[in-house]
């Protein structure tokens, strides 16, 4: 994953304030692992149908907790693929402000199978997450920086009922930046191999 770059002068200030909010609280009660759990269920069951109906409850109660719109969502078949000479790209999912609606795709473009579990539930938080800087922080755009990948984060970890994970980043050119996989991920390690002592199992 790698950042927005900064805007030049317009939106400047809206944007270094979304790398700034690292965190928003994710509900707590577990409602929303309830409900994701019936998305992989759905999603078993490969009917476009089940899978939006379960989405939708997501979104409302995110929504709810959040105190905002609720947004609509429309789960579609294959993903969109845009190919050029060298590279191709696949749209997983997008949202859009003026009409309040996520779409997400639930079909690799290629083979047209189902997409993993943990790829759909992570692809919602992100279009979630957008939503939210819209309708809870007020932005007058949504980017996608540190902050916005941490929340993003925050929420789908809530969502599949797994630990947080703290994001390591490092800085590209243009005033990018990007997740450090190897210390991220290495900090996760560490931190389950760690007993309550403080004395590792290696």
């Amino acid at each position: 994953m790698i950042t927005d770059a900064p805007p030049k002068k317009a939106n400047r200030e809206g944007f270094l304030e979304s790398d700034r909010i690292k965190r928003s609280k994710p509900p707590p009660d577990g409602r929303l692992l309830a409900i994701t759990k019936s998305i992989e269920s759905a999603m078993k069951s490969g009917t476009t149908a089940d899978v939006r109906r379960a989405c939708t409850e997501f979104l409302e109660t995110a929504s709810e907790f959040y105190k905002v719109q609720t947004c609509g969502v429309r789960v579609l078949a294959a993903r969109p693929l845009r190919v050029r000479e060298n590279w191709s790209t696949e749209l997983f999912g997008d949202y859009t402000p003026q009409t309040v609606l996520i779409r997400i795709w639930m079909r690799t473009a290629v083979r047209k199978e189902v997409t993993s579990f943990g790829t759909f539930i992570s692809t919602l938080c992100h279009e979630f997450c957008h939503h939210l800087d819209f309708q809870r922080f007020g932005f007058s755009d949504s980017w996608h920086t540190r902050g916005f990948y941490e929340r993003a984060a925050a929420l789908y970890h809530c969502a599949r009922g797994t630990p947080p994970k703290k994001l390591f980043w490092l800085p590209t050119s243009g005033g990018r930046w990007r997740i450090d996989w190897p210390r991220t991920n290495g900090a996760i390690k560490l931190g389950a191999n760690r007993q309550p002592d403080g004395v590792s199992n290696s």
